[in-house]
């Protein structure tokens, strides 16, 4: 085997569908999607896809930036590079919000923000089962597959639970360590290259 060869991340799976989670390879260098998770919303490959970032929290609560929302200490995440302007939610909430989509089992995007707002009000919604991000993520048809055979991505699964009780900054390594054995090694990559 070529010592270079030893090195190569592999993807783990090149068939991504709604609802996985895209683990970002330790060594993309980017402001975005550096050591970063990307929940999956919607993937038709003929068509494209999107997805948010969840684990990357901004210094900033919802009431802050949505000027006529109720108050609502929420935190805001980074959900990606598009759209940055705009607020997206997820939450645990289904039918209760009106036009909300299903992403996995007990999880949904989106909805009716003036039901969302009456929810905040009445304590239903809360930050234990509503989550907010800036922007998203996307890729046109094609593209995400091709970014998996360069192995810039590994696929994986994840639970409502996961979702709601991993801390964010902690949910790339954990989410690399349940990938198993052959990515053992992402982990030990540095954040920086200069530190080592």
């Amino acid at each position: 085997m070529d010592l270079g060869e030893k090195f190569v991340i592999r993807s783990n799976s090149l068939d991504p569908k709604q609802g996985n989670i895209l683990i970002s390879e330790p060594l993309m260098n980017d402001f975005h999607f550096g050591r970063s998770v990307i929940l999956l919303i919607d993937h038709i490959e003929s068509e494209g896809s999107f997805g948010i970032i969840i684990n990357k929290q901004l210094n900033a609560i919802v009431s802050q930036i949505v000027d006529d929302f109720p108050d609502f200490d929420a935190a805001v995440y980074l959900g990606g590079p598009l759209a940055e302007g705009q607020l997206f939610f997820i939450h645990t909430l289904g039918d209760l919000i009106p036009d909300s989509s299903p992403i996995i089992d007990g999880l949904y995007w989106g909805g009716d923000v003036e039901t969302l707002k009456t929810l905040i009000a009445t304590g239903i919604a809360n930050e234990e089962n509503t989550r907010f991000y800036l922007g998203y993520s996307g890729w046109d048809a094609g593209q995400l597959v091709s970014e998996l055979v360069h192995n810039s991505w590994a696929i994986s699964n994840i639970t409502v639970e996961q979702y709601l009780n991993t801390p964010p900054e902690h949910m790339w390594s954990t989410f690399v360590q349940q990938l198993g054995k052959p990515y053992e090694m992402w982990n030990r990559f540095p954040k920086n290259f200069a530190d080592n």
